[in-house]
């Protein structure tokens, strides 16, 4: 089974979202021993889209450009590893209500027509079919799932956008406001994972 882990905080040694996401691949790797994990840490040197990828994006392969070819090149990686991936972990700090930039840099890499979803007369198809999604939400001053957290339901909905219907919500929210509390509830929640079907 394969695991890919997304953290997007701008910090490191000091983020809550990295160690509680630590902290849940842990309780799978417990649960199943072959896991194999891929880290991908989206806070630093992600492009955002820009005119090259975009005119890359909706022209079959064959008839891109090399410098389009070239342009695409990190976003077929990121796409290739979320394609691959059984478990996806995206660990989320609350900024401003809504995800940080860096993690919609991200999003909008892999959100790839042809790739990761399609069209058709039906409407969107999500092509990341069968997969479990696990957020990891944090935040100083935010409740989680409140009407003041936007970062929640978007990422659920582009999520399901893309096939991925299986999210749960692993949420640490208020942390300046009521302390070790919600982290100690998060932590609880990571322990009662025991399993994630392969």
């Amino acid at each position: 089974m394969n695991a890919l882990v997304v953290n997007s905080s701008g910090r490191t040694e000091l983020s809550v979202s990295r160690k509680l996401t630590a902290e849940l691949v842990h309780q799978l790797t417990l649960n199943h021993p072959s896991l194999h994990v891929t880290q991908r840490d989206v806070s630093t040197s992600l492009p955002f889209v820009n005119d090259l990828m975009i005119g890359g994006f909706y022209i079959p392969e064959a008839r891109r450009t090399p410098e389009q070819q070239q342009a695409l090149a990190f976003s077929n990686q990121l796409v290739a590893e979320l394609q691959a991936a059984d478990v996806l972990i995206i660990g989320v700090p609350i900024y401003n209500f809504g995800i940080p930039a860096a993690l919609k840099s991200y999003v909008d890499l892999i959100c790839r027509a042809g790739l990761t979803f399609s069209y058709s007369e039906a409407g969107p198809k999500g092509l990341l079919v069968g997969k479990k999604a696990y957020l990891v939400v944090t935040s100083g001053g935010t409740e989680v799932g409140s009407s003041y957290d936007l970062a929640t339901p978007y990422l659920r909905q582009l999520l399901g956008f893309l096939g991925i219907t299986d999210v749960e919500i692993i949420g640490a929210g208020q942390l300046s406001l009521l302390g070790e509390v919600p982290l100690m509830a998060a932590r609880a929640a990571i322990q009662q994972i025991h399993a994630v079907a392969a």
